[in-house]
């Protein structure tokens, strides 16, 4: 298993396994190192029977910007492989018998966004920001966005985040019905540590028959829709648009599409 600063693993009193992004210099974007750990670390939880619940969380003032396409080479890196790596942390998500919470502050973009969508349970501070950013750099949702956020608020309100890539702070993502808890910023440790508490003491196999329950009923979709998310991100990591779009976000300036 691959054992890295960039992602903290800590199994609390109780049986919750946190694991906390640790990349805070880049507001835990995304590194290919990161998104390995994390995937088998999510892998490992599910058949270890020290663990009852799974924390996901960010160090620092974010929780994930998204993949990291910082430097001149985002282009060239970020490939299949990274689309890869964001697909095997969902199913480790959705696919892991222990509940999966998500504890969110700071910005949750691109594939960190769509990593938190995917716990059982968001707890968000109200300052948190819901962000699908992918068509800022000419690209599309991926990590099962196209289906997890549809299926939360429904197609119009998953259109306008994907399309327009509008945030959504955290009291519009609870209003809207896309998160599950909502706190003042003060007092969202307190809030994840009592939803946790609640979990480790519920009955592990009620909560796995569950889970799957509602999964299969509210995500039928989520296998296919990865699938289309992968074959639609390698053509799009293709064209001159992605490339503008990387480099306009490096270069913090406005991009120019020309449908190329």
């Amino acid at each position: 298993m691959l054992e890295t600063d960039a992602l903290l693993v800590e199994l609390r009193e109780g049986g919750a396994l946190w694991l906390t992004f640790n990349r805070p210099q880049v507001f835990n974007a995304f590194s290919e190192e990161l998104a390995v750990a994390l995937a088998e670390r999510l892998e490992a939880a599910a058949y270890d029977d020290r663990v009852g619940v799974v924390v996901l969380a960010g160090a620092g003032a974010a929780f994930s910007a998204g993949a990291d396409i910082s430097g001149t080479d985002a282009i060239e890196r970020f490939d299949v492989r990274a689309l890869d790596a964001a697909n095997r942390i969902i199913r480790g998500v959705t696919g892991c018998p222990k509940p999966v919470v998500a504890a969110v502050h700071g910005v949750a973009a691109g594939v960190g966004c769509s990593t938190a969508l995917a716990a059982d349970l968001v707890v968000a501070a109200e300052s948190a920001s819901f962000l699908l950013a992918f068509a800022r750099i000419g690209l599309m949702p991926d990590g099962g966005s196209s289906a997890t956020v549809a299926a939360a608020i429904g197609r119009a309100r998953a259109m306008r985040m994907a399309l327009l890539a509008e945030p959504l702070s955290g009291r519009e993502a609870y209003d809207a019905g896309l998160v599950s808890h909502l706190a003042p910023d003060a007092e969202l440790s307190a809030l994840v540590d009592t939803v946790v508490r609640r979990l480790c003491r519920g009955a592990p196999l009620a909560q796995a028959a569950t889970k799957k329950a509602i999964n299969a009923a509210t995500l039928d979709s989520l296998e296919p829709a990865l699938e289309r998310e992968r074959t639609g991100q390698t053509v799009l990591l293709r064209t001159a648009d992605a490339a503008e779009g990387m480099r306009a976000f490096g270069a913090e300036r406005r991009p120019e599409f020309r449908g190329e």
